[in-house]
C-alpha cells in the first residue's frame, strides 16, 4: 500500500458516486429511485480518529470527537 492509499477515502467515494437520485416533481412528493446506502462510521474511521476527505477540489476532515460524536470541517 503506497503513502496515498486511503481505503476509507475510497469507500466515501463509491458512497458518493452511488447516491440516491430522486424522482422529479415537487420536493414534497419526491420519491427516493434507489435505496440510499448506508455505511457504519466504522467502515469509514477504521481505528482513526481522523479521516480526510476530498470533495470537489476541497479537502475536509472527518474526527470523531471526544464525546463520539462526528464533526466534518473544511
Amino acid at each position: 500500500m503506497n503513502a496515498h492509499h486511503h481505503p476509507h477515502i475510497e469507500a466515501l467515494q463509491a458512497v458518493a458516486l452511488d447516491g440516491a437520485r430522486v424522482a422529479a416533481g415537487s420536493p414534497r412528493e419526491a420519491v427516493p429511485l434507489v435505496q440510499r446506502r448506508r455505511i457504519s462510521s466504522q467502515a469509514l474511521m477504521g481505528n482513526d480518529r481522523e479521516v480526510e476527505i476530498e470533495h470537489a477540489g476541497q479537502l475536509y476532515r472527518l474526527r470523531v470527537t471526544s464525546l463520539g460524536k462526528l464533526i466534518l470541517t473544511k
